[in-house]
């Protein structure tokens, strides 16, 4: 069950945290990864370390603002394994930009970047790669989302949270467009995650306890929720936003 031999999956922002853990996931279960990251360097690493497990892997370093260099990318990770992209998962979502503060103090200049990267950066690689997928009468399309889509929050987030929410409402009308196509379209929208081995301890512990199973998301738990969403097994599962935040309530 799950199993994903034969399939090639591109994981955007996939050098580090939840996105590392859902290429390693995808790895661990047979399919091929085309490893992409901004940083060179970050997937590269991933991408050994894959291969270092017995996985197979390229890196694929590119701006997934830049529709030229996604289609270039795809086109990289086509080459490196003889077939297309079918397994797409979306996962680059911060912004160089972007920083945590009250919209009425944000400076108009800084408002784009967290809303483009979401919205238009997931829609370059979606159009990329597809209609491959569209011919090939299967693929899995998996958009990485936040809680912060649904639930207001005053944390100054607020254009973050508004680029999920424009990615979710864009993957629910794409979902039926392609509905009898064997293409699925689903969200994941992630609930408070440990995204560094260097966090606080305290802190950690502190956003910890307003999780009701008493820890925060790791890697290994986007990476278990990618795969089944990526799996055969879930063909009549589409256009769904699954919250993954250890039983935090939603808005």
């Amino acid at each position: 069950m799950f199993e994903l031999d034969g399939h090639l999956a591109l994981v955007t922002g996939a050098g580090q945290n939840m996105g590392a853990g859902a290429a390693r996931a995808l790895a661990a279960q047979g399919a091929a990864v085309a490893v992409n990251d901004l940083v060179p360097d970050r997937a590269e690493a991933v991408r050994a370390e894959i291969e270092a497990a017995g996985g197979k892997a390229v890196a694929v370093p590119f701006d997934v603002l830049d529709p030229e260099a996604v289609r270039a990318g795809v086109a990289a990770a086509r080459a490196a394994f003889g077939r297309p992209v079918d397994i797409l998962v979306n996962n680059a979502g911060i912004h160089s930009d972007m920083v945590a503060r009250p919209f009425r103090q944000l400076d108009p200049a800084l408002w784009r970047g967290p809303v483009e990267i979401n919205i238009f950066g997931s829609l370059h690689c979606i159009h990329a790669v597809l209609e491959d997928m569209v011919d090939a009468g299967w693929g899995r399309i998996v958009q990485i989302s936040s809680g912060a889509g649904r639930t207001g929050l005053k944390i100054g987030v607020a254009l973050y949270g508004a680029g999920k929410s424009g990615i979710e409402g864009f993957i629910r009308h794409l979902s039926q467009e392609v509905a009898g196509t064997g293409v699925t379209a689903n969200t994941l929208a992630l609930g408070l995650m440990d995204n560094s081995a260097n966090n606080d301890p305290q802190v950690t512990r502190a956003l910890a306890a307003a999780v009701p199973t008493g820890r925060l998301g790791t890697p290994t738990d986007v990476g278990a929720a990618v795969v089944f969403l990526a799996s055969e097994e879930t063909s009549w599962l589409t256009g769904q936003t699954i919250n993954l935040n250890g039983g935090s309530g939603t808005n």
